[in-house]
């Protein structure tokens, strides 16, 4: 899979989570930080804890870890996914 379709999947994924309910699309800044952090990082634990700083940043309240947690699955699964082997 290219690029592109990686970074558009998660970003649909992003946008659906909606930690802070205020609307699909509202997250474009922590959405480009938060797949910048999945393409250097590969530990589901290290990625929820940049995922929580990011939006607790700019937002000002904690995400719950494990619901960090669980979207850094998603997205390294989606990473993952793009990858290919020869």
């Amino acid at each position: 899979m290219e690029m592109p379709q990686l970074h558009l999947q998660m970003t649909d994924a992003l946008n659906a989570w909606d930690p802070f309910h205020i609307g699909y699309g509202r997250y474009e800044t922590e959405i480009a930080d938060t797949i910048q952090a999945v393409h250097v990082m590969d530990t589901p634990v290290a990625l929820a804890e940049q995922i929580q700083s990011i939006y607790e940043f700019s937002f000002e309240e904690l995400i719950p870890m494990a619901s960090c947690l669980e979207m850094a699955e998603e997205l390294l699964l989606i990473k993952s996914s793009g990858s290919c082997t020869i």
